[in-house]
C-alpha cells in the first residue's frame, strides 16, 4: 500500500508542476493579440522540433554522407523529401495521441494490449535505442578527434553532459537547452553552400528520379538505411511522452502540428544539404563511399579546407549530442511508463531515480561499446539504420491501432486518408525489407 501511495503522490506532483505551465499557456491563449499568439506558439513548440532535428543524428549524418558519396544526388534528393512527408505523417499522429490521452506511448501499449505486447514493444525500443546510441557516440568521438580530443575523453564528456541535462533540469529548461543545442544541426547548410553544388542538377533530380547503378542489394541496403534514419521507433515514444510531460492538451494539437512541420522542414533541409555536399565533393571518388566517416571527413577537408573539415566535425558532434539527449529521455520515459514508475523530467532525482536510471545506463553501455578497438564503425552505422527500418512496421501498427480506437480517441481518431497513408507507409517498409531479404538470399537472382 505504501508503494501505491508514494506512486500516487509523485503523479500528483507531476500534474501540479505541469499545471503551472498550463496556466501560462491559458493566459497567452486568452489574450488574443498576434503577439500573444506568437508567444503561445513559441511556448508550445519543442517536442516536434526536437524529435525531427534529433532524427538528423550522428548516424543520420554518416548515412547521408555515405549516400551522397556512393550514389550522388539523382535518386536521394527526392527520396529525402518523400521521407520527410512520411515522417511528418507518422509524428503528427503521436501529437494527437499524446494530447488526447495524456499518456505516453509505452503506457498506452501496456494498458491497452497487455504485458506480452508491452514487453515486445519495450524490448524492441530499448535494443534499438542502445544500438542507435552507439552510432551517436561514434559520431561524437570521430568528430572530436579532429580537434585532438581522445575518444575516452570525448565519449565520457558527452555522457556526463547528457546525464547532467537530464538529471538537473526540469522539463521546460531541459527542452530549451536541447533546442539551443539542436540549432547547431543547421551548420551543414553553409557547408553545402561552400561545396558550390550545381543547383541545376539538384533541381533536375526532382524531375528525373532514376536508380543509380540499378536495383541491387547494396542500393536497397542504403535505401533502408535512409528510411531508418528518417523514421525510427524511438521517435514515436519520444514525441508522445514529450507532449505529455510538456502538458499539451487537445487545445494545443494545432500548435503541436506546426511544431512538427517546422521540425520536418529543418530535418529535410539538413539531410538534403549533406547529400548534395557529399554528392558534389565525393561522388565518383573510388572507395570513398565505403570508407569510414573519418575518411569522408578528411576528404571534405581536402576539398573545402580546414574550416570545412572543422565545421563538418562540429556538426557531427552536435548531431550525436542532441540525439543522445533525446534517446536517453526516450528510454527513461518508456521504462517509467511501462513499469508505472515516476515518468517526468520535472521530478527531482531523489524522488524519481528509477525513471532516470535506465536512460543513463543505456547511454553508458553505448559509450563503452564505442571504446572497443577496431570496430567496423561505418558498416555498424548503416546496419543500425537498417535495423531501425525493420523494427518500424510493428511500431507503426501499434500507433495505427491506437489512433483508430474510438474509445480512447473519441472524435480525434484517424480519418480515412490518414489510415490510407499510414498503411501505405507500413506497406512500403515491409516491401523494402522483403526485397532486401530476397536479394540477400538470392544475390545472383532466381
Amino acid at each position: 500500500m505504501a508503494v501505491k501511495t508514494r506512486s500516487a503522490s509523485l503523479t500528483e506532483e507531476e500534474d501540479s508542476i505541469r499545471a503551472v505551465d498550463r496556466e501560462r499557456v491559458q493566459a497567452l491563449r486568452a489574450a488574443g493579440s498576434w503577439k500573444k499568439r506568437l508567444a503561445l506558439l513559441l511556448t508550445l513548440i519543442g517536442p516536434g522540433l526536437l524529435v525531427m532535428i534529433a532524427d538528423n543524428d550522428a548516424g543520420g549524418v554518416v548515412t547521408y554522407a555515405q549516400t551522397g558519396a556512393m550514389y550522388g544526388i539523382g535518386f536521394f534528393v527526392p527520396a529525402l523529401i518523400l521521407g520527410g512527408l512520411i515522417a511528418f505523417s507518422v509524428q503528427e499522429m503521436t501529437v494527437r495521441l499524446g494530447a488526447v490521452t495524456r499518456r505516453g506511448h509505452a503506457e498506452m501499449i501496456w494498458g491497452r494490449y497487455g504485458p506480452f505486447w508491452g514487453w515486445f514493444s519495450l524490448i524492441d525500443l530499448v535494443a534499438a535505442n542502445v544500438l542507435t546510441l552507439i552510432t551517436e557516440f561514434i559520431g561524437i568521438t570521430v568528430g572530436m578527434s579532429v580537434f585532438g580530443v581522445p575518444p575516452m575523453l570525448s565519449a565520457g564528456g558527452a555522457l556526463a553532459l547528457d546525464a547532467a541535462i537530464l538529471l538537473f533540469l526540469r522539463y521546460y529548461a531541459w527542452e530549451r537547452v536541447s533546442l539551443w543545442i539542436a540549432l547547431g544541426n543547421l551548420i551543414f547548410v553553409p557547408l553545402c553552400l561552400m561545396a558550390h553544388p550545381r543547383w541545376g542538377a539538384v533541381a533536375g533530380a526532382l524531375g528525373h528520379w532514376t536508380i543509380p547503378g540499378g536495383f541491387q542489394a547494396a542500393f536497397l541496403f542504403v535505401v533502408l538505411a535512409n528510411f531508418g534514419t528518417t523514421i525510427a521507433p524511438w521517435m514515436l515514444f519520444f514525441q508522445q511522452s514529450s507532449v505529455v510531460d510538456k502538458g499539451l492538451t487537445v487545445a494545443d494539437v494545432r500548435q503541436g502540428q506546426w511544431d512538427t512541420a517546422m521540425g520536418t522542414l529543418a530535418m529535410v533541409a539538413v539531410a538534403i544539404a549533406i547529400v548534395v555536399m557529399t554528392g558534389t565533393l565525393l561522388h565518383g571518388h573510388a572507395g570513398v563511399g565505403q570508407e569510414r566517416i573519418a575518411a569522408i571527413m578528411a576528404t571534405v577537408g581536402r576539398r573545402l579546407g580546414p574550416i570545412g573539415q572543422d565545421l563538418f566535425a562540429l556538426g557531427l558532434v552536435e548531431a550525436g549530442t542532441i540525439a543522445t539527449i533525446a534517446l536517453t529521455a526516450s528510454t527513461s520515459w518508456a521504462m517509467g511508463e511501462a513499469f508505472r514508475w515516476p515518468k517526468s523530467i520535472n521530478l527531482p532525482v531523489r524522488q524519481a531515480w528509477k525513471f532516470y536510471l535506465p536512460g543513463i545506463l543505456g547511454a553508458a553501455v553505448a559509450a563503452g561499446v564505442v571504446m572497443i578497438p577496431h570496430a567496423p564503425l561505418g558498416f555498424l552505422n548503416l546496419t543500425v539504420q537498417v535495423v531501425a527500418s525493420i523494427f518500424m512496421p510493428a511500431a507503426l501498427l501499434f500507433l495505427l491501432l491506437l489512433l483508430n480506437d474510438r474509445e480512447i480517441m473519441g472524435r480525434h481518431i484517424n480519418r480515412a486518408w490518414q489510415n490510407a497513408v499510414a498503411i501505405a507507409i507500413v506497406g512500403l517498409l515491409v516491401s523494402l525489407n522483403g526485397l532486401y531479404g530476397i536479394f540477400v538470399m538470392f544475390p545472383r537472382g532466381f
